[in-house]
């Protein structure tokens, strides 16, 4: 049987881009069809105040990537503080990127802010810090795409670190197994990188900007991520069964 995954998604894509794009539930759905594992997917958008109903099961939970701040005092995300702290006491599984990784790690004891290294764009490479069971294929350095200003500073005290960089320690990191977060973008073509980098050029530096442009040139493994992802899912509805 397939994995079910209800995606939370956490923004509204720019006019600019919805066309070309959709949103990030349609650009995980897309991505995680590429990957192994067999799973279907539910979209929630949070920001209007969609929820699944109770009735509904879900395998695990994935936030997405949002404009907005994890450490803001939006209504929408105080109510999706709420809703995620429920579900972890309830012993689901819980997936973040970026948006999510940070306010997955606040919500659990951990700090973000905004980053004193400044934006990271483009394509980024991290170190593997461990090799769990789940992360198959096996990498020693993983590249992903990025776009944000804010990192995780502390993580949660019951934390570890997955992936790291210079310039992002907590680029990766598990609870257990039971959550499962990422400050880079899997979902994310270059395409799209490219779009939100010249949408966003006045607010960059030259440098920065042109850094993040030539970088695109390189691959990234957000597909090895996804499958990451199912396989932490996955090996908990192995050990529940």
């Amino acid at each position: 049987m397939p994995l079910q995954i209800c995606i939370l998604e956490t923004d509204i894509l720019r006019p600019e881009l919805i066309d070309q794009y959709t949103g990030y539930g349609r650009m995980f759905e897309q991505l995680f069809a590429k990957q192994p594992v067999p799973a279907e997917f539910k979209v929630y958008n949070v920001v209007e105040g969609h929820y699944p109903p109770d009735s509904e099961y879900y395998d695990a939970y994935l936030v997405t990537g949002s404009k907005a701040d994890s450490f803001g005092d939006d209504p929408w995300i105080q109510t999706l503080k709420r809703y995620l702290l429920e579900r972890y006491k309830r012993g689901d599984k819980l997936l973040g990127i970026c948006f999510g990784h940070q306010l997955l790690a606040l919500l659990l004891g951990g700090k973000a802010e905004r980053a004193s290294q400044g934006w990271g764009v483009g394509t980024h490479e991290y170190r593997i810090a461990e090799q769990p069971g789940w992360m198959q294929p096996s990498l020693d350095q993983l590249t992903l795409l990025v776009s944000h200003q804010d990192q995780v500073t502390h993580l949660p005290e019951n934390a570890r670190v997955i992936a790291s960089s210079d310039f992002c320690p907590h680029a990766a990191y598990a609870i257990g197994d039971q959550v499962l977060c990422f400050q880079g973008h899997p979902e994310f073509v270059s395409d799209y990188s490219q779009a939100i980098l010249d949408l966003r050029r006045e607010i960059f530096s030259e440098p920065v900007y042109r850094r993040g442009v030539e970088s695109l040139a390189r691959p990234h493994q957000g597909t090895t991520v996804a499958e990451w992802m199912m396989r932490f899912v996955e090996l908990g509805r192995s050990k529940a069964a």
